[in-house]
């Protein structure tokens, strides 16, 4: 098998995902211009966390599969490696947002926070210059990590055989750095810019879940990418075992998805105290019902059913048709834990369609960029073999 893969971005993909971010363009400033200025920030937050969040859940995928020496994974290490790369581009993005921060953050306000006492008790934490210093320093963290693991990766593509093995070995240690800096940094990030949006409101598993959501869907768009590129002739050695694989990935997560949001609604729901009770009622009992099913639903019960027949995991249209639905899960997900508590009634417009398409565009266009600067298979990976010759 020739391992020698170099991924060409297609004109026609490049047109039509500059296209796209042409058209968040338009939504984004259209809004801003009606008049919808929370609408517009409120989808922004929203775009900016879901595609922060796949970046996120994609390297935690590539350095759990470093640490746990996962030999069948190898293959498809350069598509979490690209995705991570989305973390540059994602910090000027959300550097945007510190322009709306008043208009989402009621606890930005010093008035508010003057009459408020649990505003006042939490401003040691909930205030604007620890909140910028928290956002610098966790980015500074994530794009430094991962710039090192692909730097890593990449060298060993044309290392001798003793560099080869240094090199894995320190991609390894890095990689367990990595993994607990991004599980302690996303979620203090998750409670920064989602959950201090109702600041009378907290959840001890909310950052946990918002964590485990991360990794689920960065797994499915990991999947998704390397059906994609195997059927289009680039990674011809995905196997129905190595589907199966990414599979039991999504099947076992969408689980432990699915037992978060209902430990963190029973428990709520069975204590009744109305300090917590209200981050609920305006999702359970308003306009957003229908939506606040739909989440369990696309993120936990068609995964779950689906997968469960294992034959469906090891076909083209059935990873494909389960990450399509976990990336409308996702969004589902981000507008009930954004929406409710920022803008004054629910609504699906042009703001929200455009600036996810504008954003999506974007994200597939540097992912295959990034893709398109290496070669598609770490050919010098001490486990390579062992992933090209996986077929349990």
């Amino acid at each position: 098998m020739d391992l020698d893969i170099k991924y060409k971005v297609g004109g026609t993909f490049r047109i039509a995902t500059i296209l796209m971010v042409l058209i968040g363009i338009i939504a984004i400033v259209m809004g801003f211009m009606s008049g919808e200025t929370d609408r517009t920030w409120a989808n922004l937050l929203l775009n900016n966390f879901y595609f922060l969040s796949l970046a996120i859940g994609a390297t935690f995928w590539m350095t759990m599969s470093a640490i746990t020496q996962a030999g069948w994974s190898t293959a498809y290490l350069r598509i979490p490696q690209a995705m991570s790369m989305w973390l540059v581009i994602s910090f000027v993005l959300w550097f945007f947002m510190f322009f709306g921060i008043h208009d989402l953050y009621h606890w930005t306000h010093p008035d508010a926070v003057a009459h408020d006492p649990i505003l006042m008790h939490k401003s040691g934490y909930l205030n604007v210059p620890f909140f910028t210093i928290r956002f610098v320093i966790f980015f500074a963290l994530w794009i430094l990590l991962t710039f090192l693991l692909r730097n890593m990766s990449i060298k060993q593509d044309t290392a001798a055989e003793g560099e080869n093995v240094r090199l894995f070995e320190k991609f390894e240690f890095t990689s367990k750095i990595t993994i607990f800096v991004l599980a302690f940094s996303f979620s203090l990030f998750a409670i920064d810019w989602l959950m201090s949006l109702d600041p009378h409101w907290y959840s001890t598993i909310y950052a946990f879940k918002k964590f485990v959501s991360a990794f689920l869907h960065g797994t499915a768009i990991i999947t998704a990418i390397a059906v994609l590129l195997h059927m289009n002739g680039y990674l011809p050695m995905l196997t129905k075992s190595h589907k199966a694989d990414f599979s039991r990935y999504i099947f076992a997560l969408s689980i432990i998805w699915g037992y978060m949001w209902l430990s963190q609604y029973l428990l709520i729901w069975y204590a009744n105290i109305p300090e917590e009770t209200i981050y609920y009622v305006p999702r359970i009992m308003s306009d957003y019902k229908e939506f606040f099913y739909a989440e369990l639903i696309l993120n936990w019960l068609i995964p779950f059913l689906f997968l469960m027949w294992n034959r469906v995991g090891k076909t083209n249209w059935g990873l494909l048709t389960i990450t399509a639905v976990l990336i409308i899960g996702q969004w589902v997900e981000l507008y009930m834990s954004i929406m409710p508590g920022t803008v004054d009634s629910h609504s699906i417009s042009y703001i929200e369609i455009g600036s996810f398409i504008g954003y999506f565009g974007l994200f597939a266009l540097v992912i295959a960029t990034v893709l398109s600067k290496a070669n598609l298979i770490p050919k010098h990976h001490p486990y390579l073999m062992e992933s090209l010759h996986d077929d349990h």
